[in-house]
């Protein structure tokens, strides 16, 4: 079976490894420190660790998606935008 029509390139599966390390992660911490109970960010969201980390691969997308719209290729900058974007969320939101 070939997947060459899903054009798959460096960066699509390196996408893809982050999502699945990103939920491994997110699972591993779970089990050796539970609860990470809900906590009241800047926004004024009761937010646990799973939906901090939905928030920000969700915002990640949307600065990629305007990085490409506005400046084109490459996307180092909008890696490095929403990296400081995933610890601002992680420490405030």
């Amino acid at each position: 079976m070939t997947l060459s029509w899903m054009a798959w390139t460096w960066p699509t599966a390196a996408f893809f490894i982050f999502i699945a390390s990103a939920i491994i992660t997110m699972g591993i911490w779970e089990r050796y420190s539970p609860g990470g109970g809900p906590r009241r960010g800047i926004l004024g969201l009761d937010t646990t660790r799973g939906d901090r980390l939905f928030i920000s691969i969700l915002g990640s997308a949307f600065i990629h998606l305007a990085w490409l719209g506005i400046m084109g290729t490459p996307l180092w900058g909008a890696v490095i935008i929403s990296i400081i974007y995933l610890i601002a969320v992680f420490k405030w939101v």
